[in-house]
């Protein structure tokens, strides 16, 4: 024989009651020996529970009762319920009356429920021709006198059974009732919520049947909620020890004591889904499965209590105290943590017992308190646990150290005695990150970066379409999913958690909406979003004040725009402060060189204690174009300057490229990568603008350019033979005092020599160490170009994304 146990949501009116009685038909159809259990349909539980509370307190009930008979009855011909009907509403009026009810009248409102629903079923069959029989379980399960909770008398329970089924077999197909009982008074108890479950379990223990079929209306056991982690996968094997863990820690799909009757006859316990008959479930057997996590579940309806004092140092039987008080008001402890000084400890209770828990443990310590050995006893009521099935502690960093990442600190966790499960108390506000960012650590399920990109102008839009464009062969080759779920611009911003398309640019034309950094948090934040990255393509100083709140709400950054490493060395040294504060990272290659891996390999050198006498080189790549065109060629330098104008290499006024500011500010910040405290005005800046030049529009110093020929054609013709000009960047001095030199000039240099064969607009760094000697590290390349630095900001993204998944 095997037990079907159908849920409230397969049996409610419409497509759930249709699609259980065609599974029926089915197996009747086949031979298949069958018994089914069921649950009240629908929210059929709650809404009576909603009613008793509002006959409770004298509230108007009798049209939501109305409402709840009609639902049952529904388009269903000639059914009668009047004896359930009649019953409720006596029940509810005496409650009405009284103003109040006890758990038995509790029990015996609820009942009617599971009545309800196999009364039509079992009329439901026997009108298909299929030999049904209703079978009320209050005459087969006899339980102790605990309402609410109740507990099977299994010999009492069993012989019931046993008789029954040998009178109705065969053919018969019985629909029990789940969840109710009676007690030896023939009093109607419940077995607790999803006590159908359970129900159907002792029933297929009793009988030693094939099998236990629960059906659901999800298609298995996950290894997550799909409902909080959309990666979830479907478990298809689990042991019943694995099961039994996943129950007690809060998987609902699964009664906490559903697993014991099934395992002590070795019963298959089979999870399907009602509405998917193709789909062969989650299969739970004694059969032990392969090694590794499998799930994780979750506790939301608890509180943490702790409990410390200096003065519990050393004092032994602290623990005994705690529980035994609370097991005399039978408050159940969960989840518990304790150092080894005995200073401290907490644990988890179900939230409606906190107060309770926490008035016994003040009443307990009272004395203990008054010593001061005692300082605080608190109750945490915003918490939830997350228990990861079959973690071994040797791995646990992993998970542990990727929520500190996502800045979701544990406020408490333990592991079993096995070492196989550990479960994390985290803030019920975290809960969704947390579970989140560590099934995506623990399945190895491709790990979601969310990003949001500030400024899509030539660079920042570069860099969106090379993202989107490359999404999928980053995926399939680092198991790495690149999301970016918002695109702004100073003004307005589009949101999209699943991810921005190519169509990014329209829809932030048409449906941006004016934005704070704060809406950007926001919305991370309700919409659970972990491992972010914000990227600032902008060339703004007033965004950058933005930095600060974006790491401390879980943002890492990456960013072309050089402003915040050349602001105040206060602001510098705070920036750095922050980010090692909230374990955060800020990438930046791109500042200095465009793409080159200039930056990285300038840490990389001083981290290694490498003494770096000097730095110098062509630092822009719209002046490096200028003057190898113009010491290369006879041409005019206006001439050569109006050719990097038309091409894109120079800013729209060129006098931002030729004042020398950028090249300082790149100078500075190699500075301060070797720790060296200098400001932006420590720079000594060569202006390449003649002064009568340096004021007025852009549109009147474009119409002056031929102004600048003689000046550049008198410097051109002073050099020595076979030298060429550039305009460098050059750090040198003691840089292990304090400050360095930083100078930003205009230089005639040999043109054998490395700085002198630069060609078109590449930049080129010489590196010089104390181990190199007079041979520097020259690194040469592209240093101008939307794509190039589009590029070189997608290579800090992956090295970020890189970092987090380890």
């Amino acid at each position: 024989m095997k037990i079907l146990k159908f849920g409230g949501k397969s049996l409610a009116n419409g497509k759930g009651i249709r699609t259980v009685v065609r599974i029926i038909e089915d197996k009747v159809e086949k031979g298949e020996k069958i018994t089914v259990v069921l649950s009240a349909r629908g929210s059929t539980t709650d809404e009576l529970e909603e009613i008793l509370e509002k006959a409770s307190k004298n509230e108007s009930y009798l049209e939501q009762l109305e409402a709840f008979k009609k639902y049952q009855l529904s388009d269903f011909v000639g059914v009668d319920f009047n004896q359930e009907f009649s019953i409720l509403d006596k029940l509810f009026e005496g409650v009405s009356l009284l103003g109040d009810y006890s758990k038995r009248i509790k029990d015996q409102v609820l009942s009617q429920g599971e009545i309800l629903s196999a009364k039509l079923l079992t009329q439901i069959l026997n009108e298909k021709n299929i030999n049904a029989n209703f079978t009320d379980s209050r005459t087969l399960i006899i339980t102790d006198g605990q309402f609410g909770d109740a507990q099977p008398l299994d010999k009492l329970s069993k012989e019931n059974v046993i008789h029954h089924f040998q009178k109705y077999n065969g053919a018969t197909v019985n629909v029990v009732t789940g969840f109710i009982a009676s007690n030896t008074k023939n009093e109607t108890t419940t077995l607790g919520r999803n006590g159908s479950n359970y129900t159907a379990s002792l029933l297929a223990n009793y009988l030693e049947a094939e099998e236990l079929q629960n059906f659901t209306h999800v298609d298995g056991i996950y290894t997550a909620n799909p409902d909080l982690v959309p990666n979830a996968k479907k478990i298809e094997k689990l042991s019943f020890t694995e099961a039994n863990e996943l129950a007690y820690f809060g998987a609902n799909i699964l009664h906490a004591k559903t697993i014991i009757p099934l395992i002590e006859k070795d019963i298959p316990l089979r999870i399907l889904n009602t509405f998917d008959h193709k789909n062969e479930g989650t299969l739970i057997t004694s059969a032990v499965s392969e090694k590794g996590i499998k799930s994780l579940s979750v506790l939301e309806d608890v509180a943490l209590i702790n409990l410390e004092g200096r003065g519990l140092l050393g004092k032994a039987g602290v623990d005994a105290r705690i529980f035994r008080a609370l097991a005399h008001k039978n408050i159940s402890v969960s989840i518990i943590s304790q150092g080894s000084s005995e200073r401290g400890i907490g644990f988890v209770v179900e939230a409606d017992k906190a107060k309770e828990a926490k008035s016994v443990l003040e009443k307990e310590f009272e004395a203990d308190v008054q010593k001061r050995d005692v300082g605080t006893i608190s109750m945490e009521r915003n918490v939830s646990v997350i228990s990861i099935i079959g973690q071994d502690l040797s791995t646990f960093h992993k998970p542990y150290n990727a929520l500190i990442k996502n800045q979701v600190t544990p406020l408490l966790f333990n592991n079993t005695l096995t070492g196989k499960n550990v479960s994390l108390v985290v803030q019920k506000s975290q809960l969704h990150r947390a579970l989140n960012v560590i099934h995506g650590e623990i399945f190895e399920i491709s790990k979601k970066i969310n990003i949001a990109i500030f400024g899509h102008g030539l660079v920042g839009g570069t860099l969106i379409d090379q993202i989107l464009k490359s999404a999928k062969q980053i995926e399939k080759r680092k198991n790495i999913k690149l999301n970016i779920f918002a695109v702004a611009n100073s003004k307005k911003i589009v949101f999209d958690k699943k991810g921005v398309g190519l169509d990014w640019k329209t829809k932030v034309e048409k449906q941006g909406v004016l934005y704070s950094i704060e809406d950007v948090v926001k919305f991370a934040d309700e919409n659970h979003l972990e491992n972010r990255i914000a990227i600032d393509n902008t060339a703004s100083q007033e965004f950058t004040g933005n930095y600060l709140g974006l790491i401390a709400h879980g943002f890492d950054l990456v960013s072309s725009n050089k402003v915040a490493n050349t602001l105040s060395f206060d602001f510098y040294k705070q920036l750095r402060a922050g980010l090692e504060e909230n374990q955060k990272q800020y990438l930046y290659e791109t500042n200095v060189g465009a793409g080159l891996p200039l930056i990285d390999t300038i840490k990389l050198l001083h981290l290694s204690g490498e003494n770096i006498t000097r730095i110098k080189g062509v630092f822009s790549g719209s002046l490096s174009y200028l003057f190898n065109t113009f010491s290369e060629e006879e041409r005019l330098f206006s001439e050569v300057l109006q050719e990097a104008i038309d091409m894109g290499y120079t800013e729209p006024d060129p006098r931002e490229d030729l004042c020398g500011n950028d090249v300082g500010r790149k100078l500075l910040i190699l500075a301060r990568e070797l720790d060296l405290s200098n400001e932006l005005t420590d720079v000594n800046i060569h202006n390449l603008i003649p002064e009568n030049l340096r004021e007025g529009e852009a549109a009147s110093f474009l119409e002056r350019l031929k102004e600048l020929d003689a000046v550049y054609q008198k410097i051109k013709e002073e050099q020595k033979p076979d030298h060429v000009l550039r305009y460098i960047g050059d750090l040198w001095g003691d840089l292990f005092q304090e400050k360095g030199n930083l100078d930003v000039k205009l230089v005639s240099v040999p043109q054998g020599s490395a700085l002198g064969q630069v060609k078109g607009s590449d930049s080129i760094f010489e590196i010089y160490t104390e181990s190199y000697g007079d041979q520097p590290i020259v690194i040469q390349g592209a240093g101008a170009g939307a794509a190039v630095t589009a590029r070189g900001v997608f290579g800090d993204v992956l090295r970020l994304a890189d970092k987090i998944n380890k």
